[in-house]
């Protein structure tokens, strides 16, 4: 069966793999739609120190159940349309012995550590497969980047009282927004540089928007705060000022999540962590319950998934549409392979 692979930075390639049978405990998936993730981005450029080339990316799935192997529960049945947990746990490391399976030391990522989905079918162990057959095709390939924003919400403990600060409006930093402000009703100002990006955040539940390339952002949060800043600041763009930004905009007992990474170290005027008494926490990937949550709030028919997603093109385009993705990032939020052709 064709795929699409990462051959070195820089370069796709089609590539044949075998098709895969679905071993015990396993579904069998025709892949139907794949979305573009940032680290699919980072692997083109060579910048995603987690890859060994050629690689088939792709994690970010909506698939047509095709085949059941044995010892697999009664509620899947060949033709659903599902999405897929592309994480792997080991059980035995520190994070999974806790119940942080999203933390394993040992997660293996489809399209990241392992091939990825961007081929005609995949198998998969049923515990990593979900159903929502009401939702359509875009949708359920966007769970898994939504449900990315929803723990990270999750891990600031955000709740209806809170004022949300989120840095970054792009696939990541909309799952936030629309968690804190659509799912947990609190009040969320998104902070972009682009007016097309911050309209698309109220949309998705930003109560606030902050442009700063023409506003000053220490000026409006005390405006909109009452000079106490937000309770929690999340940051899902992965720059040092970023990174510091939070620390600095976050009111005292304020609590500050980072989703994104910077990809150099960070200095950081360490006397705020004591004078504010911060919560300053990591967010990694998500969990069953995350992507759970993300689907509720899809069957609502309150998130502008439409909206959301920039381009969808045909199979035999998705090289194309990395190489265009890396040459103008700012120009796509979401691009969608379907593989139905």
């Amino acid at each position: 069966m064709k795929a699409l692979a990462i051959t070195e930075p820089g370069r796709v390639d089609w590539v044949e793999l075998d098709r895969p049978v679905a071993g015990p405990g396993e579904l069998l998936l025709k892949v139907g739609r794949v979305g573009y993730c940032g680290s699919d981005l980072n692997t083109f450029r060579g910048l995603n120190p987690l890859v060994s080339y050629p690689r088939v990316p792709g994690h970010e799935i909506q698939a047509t159940v095709a085949g059941l192997g044995t010892e697999v529960p009664v509620c899947f049945a060949v033709g659903q349309s599902v999405t897929v947990l592309p994480y792997t746990h080991c059980g035995d490391c520190g994070g999974c012995r806790v119940g942080r399976f999203n933390a394993c030391e040992n997660n293996q990522t489809l399209g990241v550590q392992r091939e990825g989905a961007l081929t005609q079918y995949v198998a998969v162990p049923h515990q990593k497969v979900l159903l929502a057959p009401e939702l359509s095709a875009a949708a359920l390939a966007m769970v898994e980047p939504l449900a990315v924003g929803f723990h990270a919400v999750d891990r600031g403990r955000v709740t209806a009282d809170d004022c949300v600060l989120v840095f970054g409006c792009g696939m990541i930093g909309l799952g936030v927004i629309a968690s804190a402000g659509l799912d947990r009703g609190a009040h969320v100002i998104a902070v972009d540089l682009d007016d097309d990006k911050l309209a698309l955040a109220r949309r998705a539940g930003a109560s606030r928007t902050i442009n700063t390339r023409t506003e000053d952002l220490p000026a409006r949060l005390r405006a909109l705060t009452e000079g106490r800043g937000p309770n929690v600041a999340i940051e899902a763009v992965g720059l040092a000022e970023t990174f510091t930004g939070c620390v600095d905009a976050v009111g005292h007992a304020g609590r500050v999540v980072y989703v994104g990474y910077a990809k150099a170290p960070v200095a950081f005027e360490t006397k705020q962590f004591l004078l504010k008494e911060l919560d300053i926490m990591g967010s990694r990937g998500s969990t069953r319950a995350d992507f759970e949550r993300v689907i509720a709030m899809l069957q609502t028919g309150r998130y502008p998934v439409d909206a959301t997603l920039t381009e969808t093109v045909g199979f035999a385009d998705a090289g194309d549409a990395l190489t265009r993705w890396d040459a103008d990032p700012a120009a796509f939020t979401k691009i969608q392979i379907t593989l139905d052709d």
